[in-house]
């Protein structure tokens, strides 16, 4: 007979004291001789220091010196796998990058092992740089979904769906299917949730948008779609379809909050105020634009109509890295320079960028995204007290704009440690880079007998 409520040991209870604590919400705030307390995998006071011994004699306090504690950054669109192809072909427009190198690589080589070792060192990277959550879009989710779980990593994986035949699935049912089947698996899976992840509207028909677009709404799950990304992809829209890709999504439903628009480099005025009525959210990558000359977002504009903004790495076959302090930097500056605005996407916007709108996007932002009392214990700690990082006029500018993976000195995710003084915890470094290593034997080689 397991014991009652009253009969069970009391969680832990731990307490971080950090030299400053960024809550994010409210948005700019940063606390001063202030702790966080943890209980299993909550947060359950955001409290002065002088009052935790009185309120919290039993708590294990972990001091942080010289450390900004905030909430773990959320990496709102990624390929984790498609880190194994990083470097394999660069400096190509995208279609050309697509067709003539990534796709035939994945053809290939994409399947379990594949997709589990390049989620490996994904999931580690991402970890060691400060990322807690990551949206992932790629094929064999529910191995991507295995190895989030196993690591302790919060994911929401894509379920894809492409008109296309893959070594996932053959057809459009068999997509939904197997997809299907990996939203029944991951509901046994805490740190896992799923979403719709539609390769673009070139290669996804109006049935599977339909078909979606009920799902979506009776699961309550998001739909993440590449959109708007080249000029190219209004061109083909409108030959094929006779509108543009967003009106065509518009016709089909699909454009209303359970839509995650990644890219958006193509936006007119009224489509902006188009997306902002209809409530979806933007997942801004202006890394991987930039080096696809792709476009740019307008993520100021976008901003300023209310619309939600998230940002996310891409996958590092088009980035080349995922770490989200160097997006955010760069997505910061990018709104700055494109709208002509020095005052464009503050620091303290773009902190919230990288946290709750990312939460928000997902659907997690009830759990995940800021500090506070309730919501799941991801955080992480940064180093202030580096050179690099002095003198700190300013801690959420030396956040936005000066902060680099490398100061990462604590992740946990849940109130579990999983990087600890700047070492993982729950994956082995030096096998995830054997593994790497391995790949880029068998890719090269594939690429000198093509």
């Amino acid at each position: 007979m397991s014991p009652s409520a009253s009969q069970r040991p009391a969680a832990a209870v731990t307490a971080l004291v950090p030299e400053w604590v960024v809550p994010i919400v409210p948005e700019g705030e940063v606390l001063s001789g202030h702790a966080v307390v943890l209980s299993a995998d909550q947060i359950i006071a955001v409290m002065p220091v002088e009052a935790l011994s009185e309120r919290y004699p039993e708590a294990t306090i972990q001091r942080l010196p010289g450390r900004a504690l905030m909430p773990g950054l959320v990496n709102a669109h990624a390929h984790s796998a498609m880190a194994l192809l990083r470097g394999l072909a660069d400096d190509l427009p995208l279609m050309q990058w697509l067709n003539n190198h990534i796709w035939p690589s994945e053809q290939q080589w994409v399947g379990p092992e594949f997709v589990r070792d390049g989620s490996e060192l994904a999931i580690a990277e991402m970890l060691l740089g400060g990322t807690t959550c990551f949206n992932d879009n790629y094929f064999f989710p529910d191995v991507t979904a295995e190895v989030a779980q196993r690591v302790g990593m919060r994911a929401v994986v894509g379920l894809p769906i492409i008109s296309v035949p893959t070594a996932w699935a053959s057809t459009e049912d068999e997509y939904f299917e197997r997809g299907l089947a990996v939203r029944e698996e991951c509901l046994a899976h805490p740190l896992v949730s799923v979403a719709f992840a539609p390769h673009a509207p070139y290669t996804v028909t109006d049935a599977s948008f339909e078909r979606m677009r009920d799902l979506s709404g009776a699961l309550d799950l998001r739909i993440h779609l590449h959109l708007l990304e080249t000029a190219d992809e209004v061109a083909m829209s409108q030959k094929e379809h006779g509108c543009a890709p967003l009106e065509r999504l518009n016709r089909l439903g699909v454009l209303n909050e359970h839509l995650l628009a990644v890219h958006m480099t193509q936006l007119s005025d009224a489509d902006i105020a188009k997306v902002a009525g209809s409530g979806c959210h933007v997942l801004h990558c202006p890394a991987s634009n930039l080096k696809l000359a792709s476009g740019f977002c307008r993520v100021h504009d976008l901003d300023e109509a209310g619309v939600n903004v998230a940002v996310g790495t891409d996958g590092a076959a088009s980035n080349n890295s995922l770490s989200m302090w160097q997006e955010l930097w760069l997505a910061a500056l990018v709104a700055k320079g494109h709208s002509g605005n020095p005052e464009a996407v503050p620091a303290a916007r773009i902190l919230s960028m990288g946290t709750i709108h990312g939460a928000r996007a997902l659907g997690l932002d009830a759990q995940i995204g800021s500090i506070e009392v309730g919501k799941q214990a991801d955080l992480i700690a940064v180093d202030l007290q580096c050179l690099q990082a002095q003198p700190v006029h300013s801690v959420i500018s030396q956040l936005a704009y000066a902060t680099g993976r490398q100061q990462v000195s604590d992740v946990w995710v849940a109130g579990q440690p999983v990087v600890q003084a700047g070492q993982l915890t729950t994956l082995n470094y030096d096998q995830v880079c054997a593994h790497g290593l391995r790949w880029a034997e068998r890719l090269v080689d594939n690429v000198h007998h093509t």
